[in-house]
């Protein structure tokens, strides 16, 4: 990883501040920062915005990728590490590999549609062109327990 545990840390706490963003919205509660690894700086973030924009793609994910490329005028994310709440889905994980970000930490696992090592994992897929760096489990109890807990709601007022 190119960070310490502490900034890895920092980092995915911007992504679940994001998630909380997201909440508030009514949406799932999925957040993402992306950092340049060379500079520590903060290139974007993102939020699901699925139910405001009723669009399918519009993960936390996809949105932090389009305003990266659209900050740095590159669709290519060479050097960047993504922060996720959740185990990216498979439209993520092909996004985050046909950009080539360079690393993704990601927090809770997704056993129903995580493709990075809970269903199966496409990054260390070898006909790939590109398998992006990748480590799991970085304060997955504040993002499951922040999923959990929207879930329970939603549950709760039906």
């Amino acid at each position: 990883m190119h960070f310490s545990d502490e900034q890895n840390e920092n980092f995915m706490q911007m992504a679940l501040d994001q998630a909380k963003i997201a909440q508030s919205y009514g949406e799932v509660p999925i957040g993402c920062t992306i950092i340049d690894n060379r500079t520590s700086e903060i290139i974007s973030v993102g939020y699901n915005e699925r139910e405001e924009t009723q669009n399918a793609i519009k993960h936390a994910e996809i949105i932090a990728i389009e305003n990266a490329c659209a900050k740095i005028g590159s669709w290519r994310l060479e050097h960047m590490s993504l922060y996720v709440t959740l185990e990216p889905c498979p439209m993520c994980a092909g996004a985050i590999i046909n950009s080539r970000v360079e690393e993704v930490i990601f927090g809770a696992y997704d056993p129903k549609a995580g493709s990075v090592g809970s269903i199966n994992n496409l990054f260390e897929e070898t006909k790939y062109n590109h398998q992006p760096d990748f480590v799991g489990g970085i304060l997955a109890d504040d993002s499951a327990s922040l999923l959990q807990n929207f879930f329970r709601e939603i549950r709760r007022k039906k």
